[in-house]
Parts: structure tokens; C-alpha cells; sequence
């Protein structure tokens, strides 16, 4: 299976707007979806637990800072089973 794959569950003629799903190696998402960012591999100011109770599906990672300071494998850094 490849790392990601893309499918489109519905489209909206007249906005263009469309509901899709991201399959990745650790977790399925669902868009639209709000996506933060957490610098340094982590979000500030809330725990794993926290963003899963809000539903928090996915969290960027800033690639320069994991970059200069890197981790192998950052949702088992973050101990988060949902996608980084």
C-alpha cells in the first residue's frame, strides 16, 4: 500500500467544495479538517489526550525544527495513535 491515498466521497456542483478521506500508514482522516501545528514535534499547551478529546484527527509537523532536532517517528514520540 502506498504512504498516502487520496479518495473523494462527495463533490458539490456548484461550490467545487468536496468531502475526502487521506489513508495513511497510521491513521484514516477525514477533510475538511482543521489542522494544527505543532512546533518542534509537539502541540504547546495541550496533552495527546486533550487533542483526542477534541477530535483532533492529524498534527503538522514543522519539518525544519524536527530537522534540526529529529525524531524517528513522532506519533510514538508524541504517544498519539493518530496521524503526525
Amino acid at each position: 500500500m502506498s504512504a498516502l491515498v487520496f479518495d473523494i466521497v462527495a463533490k458539490c456542483s456548484t461550490s467545487k467544495a468536496r468531502v475526502s478521506r487521506m489513508r495513511l500508514p497510521h491513521h484514516v482522516v477525514d477533510t475538511p479538517v482543521f489542522m494544527p501545528v505543532g512546533t518542534q514535534g509537539t502541540m504547546k499547551g495541550l496533552t495527546s489526550g486533550q487533542l483526542d478529546d477534541l477530535g483532533c484527527q492529524i498534527i503538522l509537523g514543522n519539518t525544519y525544527h524536527l530537522g534540526m532536532r529529529p525524531v524517528c517517528c513522532v506519533h510514538l514520540w508524541q504517544r498519539r495513535e493518530r496521524a503526525t
